[in-house]
């Protein structure tokens, strides 16, 4: 519900497995992996939507959701006193023993949700991406045009294309006219022949609209039931879909620099440089914005220490930290510990890692509870880790939660 306002119902996506992730995703749901020191990849999208004044929001889950779940109901609670909520809603098999076929039949097995709340407009969004939106904009172009549907679209080199569904636009460029899902050889934007619109996963509907496309979607059994993949290009061919350009959307308090930043963290190495766009003098994404806060949850620990001589730089490093080692342009979760002659180099640590003294840690991503023995290794011999550890494309070392380090 917007404030003075239409009424607005969230739906956050949060279903994907994240099998690129891996081994961040070994045990929990993509959403759920953290971020920047101290949030998950959730908290991004449930942040923009509160700070846009769309304040009941469903969070749909089903893969490994219980760390999700956890997060949501105990960061993220609303004051019922003005019937606000962010509920977590896993898979309830509600049209017979089956799980969700995709994001599209997710929603079409949660419609009881829309039917309790009878919104005016149904916003629907990705929970996996790291960026700022407000989300009243485009929900008010969407009602002045009298659009069926509105697609947030991003403008991306038209090489980026294969990895995203794209958007072609009509004359005007502001009518859908075409919708296709990861072309090789898309057509480039009128005026601008080496860019295309991809798709953000970030869509606005009319309520009537997406719930006739849900069920005439739910009867077509050649259907991937899915939001980008089915939904989308239904009402593409109905003439009832109008793109949003990501460029035109402001918030409060931001850049030149970090103004239209939207980073899709599918992959490993996606990850591994959307955190070193955080610690640069003049961040690419700016974490420090308190006119468009990003929220989460606050944990009650000590400011870090460095004692011993340690030393950080061109590092974000997180309450609980003891720095006696080395740590440069790397990101620390809460409660890391570097222990002299230590030297961390380009890396993510997440909660409770722990590099021993003399240990060397060199672009590599360590999950919660790694403990890197004295004198040991990670990153400095790349062709010995990738035998032992996952390897992304590029190099990028990476270890699960707790994963023993040989």
């Amino acid at each position: 519900m917007m404030r003075g306002g239409p009424s607005v119902l969230g739906i956050v996506l949060a279903g994907g497995e994240g099998k690129r992730l891996m081994p961040l995703t070994a045990d929990r749901a993509k959403p759920a992996v953290p971020f920047g020191g101290a949030y998950r990849l959730v908290d991004f999208v449930l942040s923009n939507l509160v700070n846009g004044d769309i304040m009941r929001i469903c969070v749909l889950t089903q893969y490994k959701s219980h760390s999700l779940d956890r997060h949501i109901t105990t960061t993220w609670r609303m004051s019922n006193l003005l019937g606000n909520y962010v509920t977590p809603v896993p898979a309830q098999q509600r049209l017979g023993p089956r799980w969700f076929l995709g994001s599209a039949d997710a929603i079409y097995q949660s419609l009881n949700l829309v039917y309790d709340e009878q919104p005016d407009y149904i916003v629907v969004f990705g929970a996996d991406h790291v960026y700022r939106m407000d989300p009243r904009q485009m929900l008010r172009q969407h009602i002045e045009a009298g659009a069926g549907a509105t697609v947030a679209g991003i403008r991306i080199p038209r090489e980026q294309a294969p990895s995203f569904g794209i958007i072609t636009p009509g004359p005007g460029g502001v009518r859908v006219e075409r919708f296709l899902e990861k072309p090789a050889d898309p057509p480039g934007l009128p005026g601008d022949p080496d860019r295309v619109y991809a798709s953000m996963g970030n869509y606005v509907f009319t309520t009537k609209v997406l719930l006739d496309a849900l069920a005439q979607d739910a009867e077509d059994d050649s259907s991937v039931h899915d939001m980008g993949g089915s939904i989308i290009p239904l009402l593409t061919a109905k003439g009832q879909v109008q793109v949003y350009d990501f460029d035109d959307n402001h918030v409060p308090g931001e850049t030149a620099r970090d103004h239209g930043y939207w980073r899709d963290v599918g992959t490993l190495d996606a990850y591994y440089d959307s955190h070193q766009d955080l610690i640069s003098v003049h961040p690419v994404f700016n974490l420090y914005n308190d006119q468009w806060p990003l929220y989460t949850h606050s944990l009650r620990l000590p400011p870090a220490k460095f004692v011993a001589g340690g030393i950080a730089s061109e590092s974000m490093v997180s309450p609980g930290c003891i720095i006696s080692g080395q740590v440069t342009q790397s990101v620390l979760s809460p409660g890391v510990v570097v222990e002299e002659g230590a030297v961390v180099q380009g890396s993510v640590l997440h909660d409770n890692v722990r590099i021993g003294r003399g240990a060397v840690v060199r672009r590599a991503i360590l999950d919660k509870n790694v403990v890197v023995p004295a004198g040991a290794t990670v990153g400095v011999n790349p062709d010995r880790d990738r035998e032992l550890y996952h390897a992304s494309a590029n190099g990028i070392i990476a270890l699960g939660k707790g994963q023993r380090v040989l």
